[in-house]
């Protein structure tokens, strides 16, 4: 039994846990949010401008959910024009060694894979 299995029968769910973590983390956006909030505070417009093709709309929906999952802290400030700015909370710190580690295997090994997309759709010509 793999390591990955033993904790699903541990939690008795079936892997929904883990599914819906993974579903959460491994969307478009969340891990480019975390991996530009790593060691800074942020306001969200440095955000947008750090983070190419996010949409305002995906930078806030994407900034909710790491919010609710408590991930990102966000403090607003009583001014005017009211200020808020985002960073990582000691839970979303711990994200970014697997968050770089899974980069960095995607960076190793992105030219096999792309040969092998070519070798399979090559296939079906």
């Amino acid at each position: 039994m793999s390591k990955y299995e033993k904790t699903c029968l541990i939690r008795g769910d079936g892997g929904r846990a883990i599914r819906g973590i993974l579903d959460r983390i491994g969307d478009k956006w969340t891990l480019l949010v975390v991996a530009t909030l790593h060691g800074e505070r942020m306001r969200f417009t440095t955000l947008m401008h750090r983070i190419p093709g996010i949409s305002q709309r995906m930078l806030t929906l994407t900034l909710r959910h790491l919010e609710r999952d408590g991930l990102v802290g966000r403090t607003v400030f009583a001014e005017v024009p009211p200020r808020v700015e985002y960073e990582l909370t000691e839970m979303g710190r711990t994200l970014i060694e697997p968050a770089v580690t899974l980069a960095e295997w995607a960076v190793e090994h992105n030219g096999e894979i792309e040969r092998s997309h070519r070798a399979y759709d090559s296939r079906d010509e």
